[in-house]
C-alpha cells in the first residue's frame, strides 16, 4: 500500500504551519510561567505542552474537518499486522541505537564537545529515575501526544499534499517542515529521522506505524536520557579516541544498514494494499 494523495489548497497548509508556530510559541510562554511557579525545567515544558493539543484542535478545525475522511483512512487498522507492529517497534528502538552511536562517535572525534570546565571527564555512568510521575508525564507527553501531532500534521497532510509531485519531494519537504519545529541543535538527526518517517509512511500508507516508529523512538528517551545519567567529556588531548569512534561508526553503520532492512520489510507486507486518492475536497493540488 502506498501513501495516497491529498488535494488540499496552498492556504490550508499555510494555517498548519501557522498554527504550529502559535501553538509552539504558546507552550514555551506558559513553560517560563510555571517555571517561575517553581516547576523544575522539563515538568515546565511537558505540562506546558498539554497546551498544545487543544490549540491546534481549535485553530486547524476548518482543515481537520474538510479532510476528515482521508485522515480517517489512513488511521484504518485492517492494513496493520503484529509483525509490521512489531517492526515499527523494533525500527524505533534501532533509530535510537543510531542517535547513541552517532553521539558517541562524534564525542570520540571531537566534534560534539562540552564547552563546561565543571563537566567531568568520565566515563561515568548510574541509573537514576525521576519522581514516577514526572517520569510518566514525559512519557505520555513524548511517546503519545507528540507522535499523534506530529505524524498527522508532517506525514498525514504535509507529505500527502506533495505526493504528487514524487516520493522524493514529498518525504523532504514534509522532512524539512519537520525540522525546523524542533530545538537547531538536533536539526541534522531530527532531519534523518523525518526521512525515516517519510519512507515508512510512503512505503505502508498508515499513519499507526509511523506513530508506533515515534513513540518508541521518544518513550526511550525517557529512560536512556532521564534515568541513565552519565558523562563522558574526554579531555582535548586525549582526541580523537581512535577505538571507540571505528566501534560507534560501526554500530551506526549496521544501525543504518537494519533501517534499511525494516523498511522494506514493512514494504513488502503492506505492498498488496491499494492506493487511494482523497475526494473530500474540489481544490486543486498545492502549488
Amino acid at each position: 500500500m502506498q501513501a495516497a494523495a491529498l488535494r488540499i489548497p496552498i492556504r490550508h497548509l499555510l494555517l498548519i504551519i501557522l498554527a504550529q508556530v502559535l501553538a509552539l510559541f504558546t507552550q514555551a510562554w506558559l513553560s517560563q510561567a510555571l517555571l517561575a511557579q517553581g516547576y523544575g525545567e522539563l515538568d515546565a515544558h511537558y505540562l506546558a505542552y498539554l497546551a498544545v493539543p487543544p490549540i491546534l484542535l481549535i485553530t486547524l478545525a476548518p482543515v481537520l474537518l474538510r479532510h476528515r475522511a482521508f485522515l480517517l483512512r489512513l488511521f484504518s487498522m485492517h492494513r496493520i499486522s503484529v509483525r509490521l507492529a512489531l517492526a515499527a517497534v523494533v525500527l524505533g528502538i534501532v533509530a535510537r541505537i543510531a542517535w547513541w552511536a552517532q553521539m558517541t562517535a562524534r564525542v570520540s572525534l571531537g566534534i560534539a564537545v562540552n564547552e563546561d570546565p565543571q563537566a567531568i571527564a568520565g566515563p561515568a555512568f548510574s541509573w537514576a529515575c525521576p519522581p514516577l510521575p514526572s517520569l510518566m508525564l514525559g512519557f505520555l507527553v513524548m511517546a503519545v501526544v507528540i507522535p499523534i501531532i506530529e505524524e498527522t500534521l508532517h506525514r498525514g497532510v504535509l507529505q500527502s499534499a506533495f505526493v504528487h509531485k514524487g516520493p522524493l519531494p514529498a518525504i523532504l519537504i514534509s522532512a524539512l517542515v519537520f525540522t525546523v519545529f524542533h530545538p537547531p541543535a538536533s536539526y541534522w538527526f531530527v532531519f534523518f529521522m523525518g526521512i525515516v518517517l517519510g519512507v515508512q509512511f510512503w512505503v505502508t500508507g498508515s499513519l499507526w506505524l509511523t506513530m508506533i516508529t515515534h513513540a518508541t523512538f521518544n518513550g526511550l528517551i525517557q529512560f536512556d536520557w532521564r534515568c541513565l545519567q552519565g558523562q563522558w567529556n574526554p579531555p582535548p588531548e586525549s582526541l580523537p579516541q581512535i577505538v571507540p569512534a571505528a566501534i560507534s561508526l560501526a554500530v551506526l553503520a549496521g544501525a543504518l544498514v537494519l533501517i534499511a532492512a525494516l523498511l522494506r520489510c514493512q514494504w513488502a507486507g503492506t505492498r498488496t494494499a491499494p492506493a487511494t486518492t482523497d475526494t473530500t475536497t474540489r481544490s486543486p493540488p498545492a502549488r
